[in-house]
């Protein structure tokens, strides 16, 4: 019985080898960077958070989502700003407010307390029962912080406005110091009541803030898979 020889031509054995030098050198060039998947951030604040008085994309939650992502650190964010809210309202509605496989909250509650001269014990103590809630549930917190007005006196003033540092050391977290710096009583930047930042307060909020996100951010990496 013969067998039949198999024989190639010059042609298809050069291409052969060339298509397989093109393989080989294609794996060793660098490959793209998959996407970065944006990670999820609920801000829980009060009508400041909420952007009471402002149009649709002017909140500084908005803002931010922006320029983080201008940046390269794509984050979807949450806004559960409520207005009139109090520490006792955002404590109370926590649970549902930052459902589980959150990446990250911003707390920016407490005005609201100051201004109905809440006792500053309770106030405090709701803070930190918030974010032990968030410790707990394995979600990084920044926690941005307010000032009272003078209005109160200098006893509740002082005491008041030590809480955010004081929680924020105490459970080794992120702070920002405060949610209104270059906006609090700069009447170009607020609207009529002196109280609720316009569209312009609310870009340098954000721009403000802005450095204190990025890194916030960058540091949940581990957590996130980032």
């Amino acid at each position: 019985m013969s067998r039949e020889r198999l024989v190639m031509s010059p042609a298809i054995v050069i291409s052969s080898l060339l298509a397989a030098v093109v393989l080989f050198f294609a794996a060793l060039l660098p490959q793209p960077a998959a996407a970065q998947q944006p990670v999820r951030i609920v801000f829980v604040g009060d009508s400041l958070t909420a952007g009471l008085g402002v149009g649709p994309g002017e909140a500084y939650v908005d803002r931010l989502q922006a320029m983080l992502g201008e940046k390269g650190l794509p984050i979807e964010a949450v806004n559960a700003g409520v207005s009139g809210d109090t520490t006792a309202g955002g404590l109370s509605r926590l649970d549902w407010s930052v459902p589980d496989g959150t990446d990250g909250v911003v707390l920016a509650l407490g005005g609201n307390d100051a201004l109905r001269g809440i006792p500053v014990a309770e106030t405090r103590a709701n803070l930190a029962a918030a974010i032990e809630n968030l410790q707990a549930r394995n979600i990084p917190v920044l926690l941005a912080g307010m000032m009272s007005p003078p209005n109160m006196g200098s006893e509740y003033e002082q005491a008041f406005n030590a809480i955010y540092s004081e929680l924020a050391e105490q459970h080794e977290i992120t702070l920002y110091p405060f949610l209104l710096d270059g906006v609090a009583a700069e009447t170009e930047l607020n609207q009529t009541d002196g109280m609720h930042p316009n569209g312009d307060g609310m870009a340098v909020i954000a721009e403000r803030m802005l450095p204190v996100m990025e890194e916030f951010i960058r540091s949940l990496g581990a957590s996130t898979g980032g």
